[in-house]
């Protein structure tokens, strides 16, 4: 108990330390909170304050069941928790079992799933009667690894903000060859609950709770040398804050897990913003949950070029209102001078849609070695030359291939031999086959409905459009970050031509479009192609024919983010209800401002409104709020 006491009062003075003390001394005190600790609290990896023994959930509390993890859960929304990110879950516990298996194999260590245990390789033959048993030559068997068991030479993996604990708890349930999995979150109830999840679970001897800032943490790491395997970030909005320290805290060609759900910001709601966060101007275009995946392996990349380090994507995808990407970070100064010409800027036009690429940097091969410079350009005129429109420009972006396919062909291969391993591992193998058949060297696509919804015509089936693109002998593919995408090698002027041979087929009313309008600019051209539509076998990709689940349907309404976890605890109101209850609040809003009075006022809340009776906003919910006589929630029950 002294030690427990101890604990606290050392994560006590942690989090004081995080917003007032100098930084040698926070780096002290986040140290203290990594280091050391058997469960019975010697040794590495002892965790803050947290309960020795399991506790079952009490009043006002919830068993959430994911996977082979049950944690307990507040009712009041004081620690996040969104179960729409189990499959991101189940996705990253499939990429991190085959990352130990590339990264444990030439250590003689063999990850091992439940299952897996004994292959026909694994049963040597049996010796035939009165044969001499032969004495064992060669090098020792390879060291095997489960789930649940601690590794010796495993993964080091930290957990950056982690919230509930959930996650790490299935990481060392589920994925085998771990040493150690740090989880790290700067709440303290945070931290609190994980300790009851951890013992809970009975995974106490792989997970360390931690409290303490996540950058002061890896900051901390990497000055100690101590760097982590993999390294999961997945805040509530944009990671921006964390990714320096994260390139910098992750070992040599380890594994970093990165989640936004600040769409908004990367699909060109607030292209500023992006630019702030992320060091490249988004665009709203049809392609831009491609392209958010492709900004934020461009800041990753571009943090990593400050220390002679840089990335290499091992898969990248856009799913439901958030982007997910795995990449490894590796050191080398002549790979660092390619960066540049990885990096591309986007010019999309408005009035058509149509998108060109161009290159930052240019890299010219001399047999063994290259030469790198700046790139020519640009690849358009002043106006777009199709309909005559202006130009937007974005950027700069990732224009090298999301995945690879190597790793993502070795993760489908894994839900093969280990099925039923996911809740969601029909859509996991769904997404994974799609992100397979894309183009890898195509950047960005096209959507059926923008391209027939500019010239204002009839939209072609998929295989049809397709079909006329391999007729002219062009490569085209789907794109898992959009249903109805082409990513296509065909240039601007194919694609216009197709759909010229379309509207002929198809007729347009050419008398209902303006002279100056993209549509009537377009069709006046006569196409150079004349394109068949006659279908192809091999228009039909293999997902689509086999019948995977894709691209599957929201299983409830409002199927997103949920509401951020207060600090102070209490009932956060959904998203939806908040959005209702503020609707049109300042639109159709009166002259005497008495519509904006059903609305509580902040300031007044917070002891800073002097505007009194003349404040537009209403005083009276926020005083009976913050008022001492006010009755408990439960008064009228109890006087029953």
């Amino acid at each position: 108990m002294r030690g427990v006491a101890r604990s606290a009062a050392a994560c006590d003075a942690l989090r004081k330390a995080t917003a007032a003390a100098p930084f040698r001394l926070l780096r002290r005190l986040a140290a203290a909170a990594m280091d050391g600790g058997s469960p019975n609290g010697s040794g590495p990896g002892r965790p803050p304050p947290l309960a020795t023994a399991a506790t079952p959930p009490g009043a006002g509390e919830t068993l959430i069941a994911e996977g082979k993890a049950r944690i307990i859960f507040p009712s009041a929304n004081e620690v996040f928790y969104n179960p729409v990110q189990e499959f991101n879950r189940d996705l990253t516990c499939a990429v991190m079992t085959e990352f130990a298996r590339l990264q444990l194999l030439p250590k003689g260590i063999r990850v091992v799933l439940p299952g897996e245990e004994k292959t026909d390789t694994d049963v040597p033959e049996a010796p035939e009667e009165g044969d001499a048993v032969p004495a064992p030559a060669g090098p020792e068997p390879p060291r095997t690894a489960m789930p649940g068991e601690v590794c010796e030479g495993g993964l080091r993996v930290l957990e950056g903000l982690a919230a509930s604990g959930l996650r790490s708890i299935r990481f060392a349930r589920e994925v085998p060859g771990l040493r150690a999995v740090v989880a790290n979150d700067f709440s303290a109830r945070a931290v609190q609950l994980m300790g009851r999840n951890v013992a809970f679970n009975g995974v106490g001897h792989l997970v360390a709770p931690s409290l303490a800032d996540a950058r002061m943490l890896m900051y901390q790491s990497k000055a100690d040398r101590e760097l982590f395997d993999v390294i999961d970030l997945d805040p509530y909005g944009s990671p921006a804050p964390f990714l320096d320290a994260a390139v910098q805290a992750v070992s040599e060609g380890g594994l970093l897990c990165v989640t936004c759900t600040d769409m908004g910001v990367m699909a060109g709601n607030s292209s500023e913003t992006c630019y702030s966060k992320y060091g490249a101007v988004s665009l709203k275009g049809k392609f831009c949950h491609e392209m958010a995946l492709r900004i934020i392996l461009h800041s990753l990349d571009l943090r990593a070029n400050c220390y002679q380090r840089f990335i290499v994507p091992l898969l990248s995808v856009s799913a439901d209102f958030y982007v997910r990407v795995f990449v490894r970070v590796f050191t080398g100064q002549a790979k660092v001078k390619a960066s540049a010409s990885k990096q591309a800027l986007v010019y999309h036009c408005v009035g058509c849609g149509t998108h060109h690429l161009q290159r930052l940097g240019k890299a010219t091969s001399h047999g063994a070695s290259f030469k790198y410079g700046a790139a020519t350009g640009p690849p358009v005129g002043p106006t777009c030359e199709f309909c005559q429109q202006r130009h937007q420009l974005g950027g700069p972006m990732w224009a090298e291939s999301l995945h690879d396919l190597a790793f993502v062909q070795r993760v489908l291969a894994a839900l093969e031999t280990s099925p039923g391993r996911f809740r969601t591992e029909e859509r996991i193998r769904g997404v994974l086959s799609v992100v397979t058949e894309e183009l890898s060297d195509v950047p960005l696509y096209y959507t059926l409905d923008s391209l027939s919804g500019t010239i204002h015509c009839n939209t072609p089936s998929l295989l049809q459009f397709r079909s006329a693109l391999l007729h002219a002998g062009y490569r085209v593919s789907l794109s898992h970050a959009c249903k109805n995408a082409v990513k296509t090698d065909a240039p601007p002027a194919v694609l216009w031509d197709i759909m010229r041979c379309w509207a002929k087929i198809h007729p347009v009313k050419r008398e209902r479009l303006a002279e100056t309008s993209p549509a009537s600019r377009i069709l006046a051209v006569e196409p150079i192609l004349q394109a068949s539509f006659t279908l192809r076998d091999d228009a039909n990709p293999s997902s689509r024919k086999r019948g995977l689940k894709r691209f599957p349907e929201n299983p409830e309404a409002f199927w997103g983010p949920k509401a951020r976890a207060k600090v102070g605890g209490g009932i956060s109101p959904s998203l939806q209800e908040k959005r209702k209850r503020h609707q049109n609040k300042r639109t159709e809003r009166t002259d005497d401002g008495t519509s904006l009075k059903n609305f509580p006022c902040k300031r007044f809340k917070e002891g800073t409104c002097s505007l009194g009776t003349q404040c537009c906003y209403s005083h009276e919910e926020a005083a009976a709020a913050t008022s001492p006589e006010a009755p408990p929630p439960d008064a009228a029950s109890c006087s029953d």
